[in-house]
């Protein structure tokens, strides 16, 4: 039987750890190998119960989805093999010593479990697993609504609960099918990746029946030793030693915590700290002394727990009081006393949809960055013409052909022309990460605010694909149906307010990203046509590109509008 690596949430992660050899013998849901990425570590379990044949995986391998990890003798089998020897030891001659017959007592006792086990096939369906969140693509969210109650029968896939992160507004799907048992989380509640929310009955009945054979033959066999815990209980045990060491150590080391490093500082420290390559990175960010930090898990390997815990101890500890969150993150002062009416006049408190709200921390971010706007307008009329003829045929196939995807088309291909508009700057200041690959995020409003959903590898597709993929990401993005992988990896940002009206705006460049196209509502202008001498009317569309001057100069950025300018005006430039 193969085990393989479930939905990570990510296209792939690192072996960090495996927590089996060959030869063991595990239960369902024992944890076999611990995989990071650069969002979170993530503890894989094992979907079956079985002896351990083959590891498939080494520490520092890459693993995607459907990977296999490792493979397993089925218990199924083993039970087979045991009845069979049990029939042959029945049929043998009874004449045998009396540490024979003790023997052939233990066999017997060891043929009624499995005749148990057989009879209790019925009651095995309606076994429990408690399954745990997938990765949110963030550290933590909150949940905004459960859409299911306890006793009600789902589908597998069916959304259960909605997760609302500064990213996105997210539908949990159920693992699989059955009855709903229990649900551990409720409305408000702070989650993280990996946190155990439901309770299932499940319907599969073949790996259940492993799970119920299991611990028919725990309760039954009460002379041997357990070989086989239950799920949660490790987790348990290891969370409890990990907050209390954590806020130790915090406290030891509160002090200790002076400027920010630089990469090259932090890196230097790096050789003989044990962590996983997503904590190495979030203490970069952090700027945080790793080497300062002391891991709570096995081997004191640091998590990332424990770079926050740290953090938000020696923050306290040098605060003398606690400043409020909003205050902290935009730096303004608190608002002024309006309660006098004969003042301020009469007012009302609306509250903030919860994506709004997760939102503000990352567009404080811009108040840091140098952001520049450049202006320009392009002349569309011809590639106006051009969408006209080809939209009847798209509709028919159901596409709705808009200018967006020609903006789309035309700004991806100007990307691998001028790549530092595709760039990160790096953590220390020092170096430009040029991207390979353009991922063009797509600003979409919602009745519960801006989102961005990421087209990925924009530069190799067509203009047919690009419209496909931008009407089935705002269909998605409007129905609250986007996935974490929809929404990460952007190199670049395109905010179109289509006909909404304006000449012009100001869009904020979304970090880590250096750049962001605006494109306002295109009108009839006229325009001085040289060779004839004479005015003409021309549909000509505005566009806004604010950038971060810190990587990108105005010249750089001038003609980089230009060029897309000119690219909308006449796509066919794109084939050449």
């Amino acid at each position: 039987m193969e085990i393989k690596a479930p939905d990570l949430g990510v296209d792939s992660a690192e072996v960090s750890e495996i927590m089996v050899q060959v030869g063991d013998v595990i239960a369902k849901d024992d944890n076999i190998v611990l995989l990071e990425s650069d969002k979170a570590s993530v503890e894989v379990p094992s979907s079956a119960a079985g002896k351990i044949t083959k590891i498939n995986i080494a520490i520092g391998d890459q693993v995607s989805e459907g990977m296999v990890l490792i493979e397993l003798e089925s218990e199924a089998a083993e039970d087979t093999d045991a009845q069979n020897a049990d029939k042959a030891s029945e049929q043998a001659p009874v004449e045998q010593s009396v540490a024979s017959e003790e023997k052939a007592v233990e066999v017997s006792q060891s043929h009624n479990v499995s005749s148990e086990a057989s009879t209790s096939k019925p009651a095995q369906a309606a076994s429990a697993t408690t399954y745990a969140l997938p990765d949110l693509g963030v550290d933590e969210a909150q949940v905004a609504e459960i859409m299911v109650s306890e006793g009600d029968m789902v589908t597998a896939d069916q959304s259960i609960i909605l997760i609302e992160s500064d990213k996105a507004s997210v539908e949990v799907p159920a693992p699989v099918a059955g009855k709903i048992a229990k649900i551990l989380v409720k409305t408000g509640d702070m989650v993280a990746n990996g946190q155990d929310f439901i309770v299932i009955v499940g319907t599969d009945t073949a790996s259940e029946a492993d799970s119920a054979s299991n611990a028919v033959s725990n309760d039954k066999v009460s002379d041997k030793p357990a070989t086989t815990t239950e799920a949660p209980a490790p987790v348990a045990q290891s969370t409890q030693p990990k907050q209390a060491d954590t806020k130790s150590v915090a406290n030891n080391q509160a002090a200790s915590t002076g400027g920010k490093l630089t990469e090259a500082q932090v890196n230097a420290k790096l050789t003989e700290v044990y962590a996983g390559p997503a904590v190495r990175k979030l203490a970069r960010q952090l700027g945080v002394d790793i080497t300062q930090v002391i891991g709570s898990a096995l081997n004191a390997r640091i998590l990332k727990e424990d770079l926050f815990a740290y953090v938000k101890t020696s923050l306290t500890t040098q605060q003398a009081a606690p400043v409020s969150g909003n205050v902290a993150s935009s730096g303004l002062p608190k608002l002024p006393d309006m309660s006098n009416v004969e003042i301020w006049g009469e007012a009302e408190t609306q509250d903030l949809t919860r994506l709004q709200k997760v939102s503000i921390p990352q567009l404080n971010y811009n108040t840091y960055l140098p952001q520049v706007t450049q202006f320009d307008v392009s002349d569309i009329t011809e590639t106006e013409s051009l969408r006209n003829e080809l939209k009847g045929g798209m509709k028919a196939q159901g596409i709705g052909l808009t200018i967006l995807a020609f903006i789309v088309k035309a700004t991806a291909y100007a990307l691998t022309q001028h790549p530092r508009f595709n760039s990160h700057l790096s953590d220390d200041n020092t170096q430009v990460i040029l991207r390979k690959s353009v991922n063009m995020g797509i600003a979409v409003a919602t009745d519960d605010g801006l989102i961005v959903p990421v087209i990925k590898n924009a530069h190799e597709k067509g203009i047919k694909q690009i419209a496909i993929e931008i009407g089935e990401l705002a269909i998605k993005a409007r129905d609250k149906k986007l996935s974490t992988k929809d929404l990460q990896g952007a190199s670049f940002t395109i905010s179109s307010q289509g006909i909404l009206g304006g000449t012009a705006f100001t869009p904020l460049v979304n970090w880590p990203q250096v750049g962001i196209l605006g494109a306002s509502e295109a009108t009839m202008q006229p325009q001085w046509n040289a060779a004839k001498q004479t005015f003409e009317p021309r549909l000509m569309l505005p566009l806004s590109l604010s950038y971060d001057h810190r990587v990108i100069n105005g010249a750089d950025a001038a003609v980089f509008t230009r060029y897309v300018a000119s690219l909308l005006a006449d796509p066919r430039r794109i084939l050449l």
